[in-house]
């Protein structure tokens, strides 16, 4: 159908629950192979939750951190956490503008869910190095595609 409506309106992908359950596996997954306790987060693309583990022996206050990892995924574009504090570590005014802000996360560990060139969600890991939260989140982001 063609017209006016199309013009104001979009259909767009987003994440299901079996989906979303399918990005938890696999992050806990990897996160016992690397033998880390993990708080696992995914989103849809506007942010509401659709799934979340932690882990026997994480850190509680690290589910909020995984929460917070995932949505500022897709609140900046479906930015990487680790590439979106790359692109503003040199403007310190732009830095810690974003980094104060309540319920951003720039750091390692949240990675977008892309289906097709679609972001349809995000998936946040928190509770070991930023680098193991990365690659606990990667493998969950690539279960889905």
């Amino acid at each position: 159908m063609s017209g006016a409506h199309d013009a104001h309106t979009r259909t767009s992908a987003t994440l299901t629950l079996a989906g979303a359950r399918a990005a938890v596996d696999a992050a806990l997954t990897q996160a016992a192979a690397i033998g880390a306790s993990m708080n696992v987060a995914v989103v849809d693309p506007g942010g509401a939750l659709l799934a979340f583990a932690r882990m026997d022996g994480a850190f509680a206050g690290s589910g909020d951190i995984a929460r917070d990892k995932a949505r500022t995924v897709v609140s900046f574009g479906g930015a990487p956490t680790d590439e979106l504090y790359a692109a503003i570590e040199g403007e310190p005014a732009v830095r810690d503008g974003i980094a104060g802000r309540e319920g951003v996360a720039a750091f390692g560990g949240g990675v977008p869910v892309v289906v097709d060139g679609e972001l349809v969600g995000a998936v946040g890991a928190s509770g070991g190095s930023a680098a193991q939260d990365k690659q606990v989140a990667q493998a969950g982001a690539d279960a889905v595609r």
